[in-house]
């Protein structure tokens, strides 16, 4: 059986890695040892930014229903959390993405959500 040397697929490994950190800076875009390390730290990275990003839009809709419902000048409801416990209380299932969207695109919707919760 002739010899199998590794050459080839040692070769091929490296590319790919070296593929994947095209655009990165300085000696992590062209040595092997540190673009391994950056393809590494880039997936930690990732994946706790994939989780935060959640957190994240969810502050974005409170801020949103909370300007958008001082800016109504409601009787009893004036403010974010008022709105969710009016909503909770009169059983209105509508999310807060669904919420901050109808606040933003369709003001007149949401004003009556808003009346009919409170």
């Amino acid at each position: 059986m002739s010899r199998s040397k590794k050459g080839v697929n040692a070769l091929k490994t490296r590319r790919n890695v070296l593929r994947r950190v095209k655009g990165y800076r300085f000696g992590r875009s062209k040595k092997e040892r540190q673009a391994r390390e950056a393809i590494a730290h880039a997936g930690t990275y990732a994946f706790a930014h994939r989780k935060d990003k959640k957190g994240d839009f969810r502050r974005l809709w409170t801020v949103r229903l909370n300007a958008a419902v001082r800016q109504m000048n409601h009787a009893s409801i004036t403010s974010y959390s008022k709105l969710i416990a009016a909503l909770k209380k009169k059983g209105i299932a509508l999310n807060r993405k669904m919420l901050s969207d109808l606040a933003a695109n369709d003001p007149a919707v949401f004003a009556k959500v808003v009346d009919t919760a409170g």
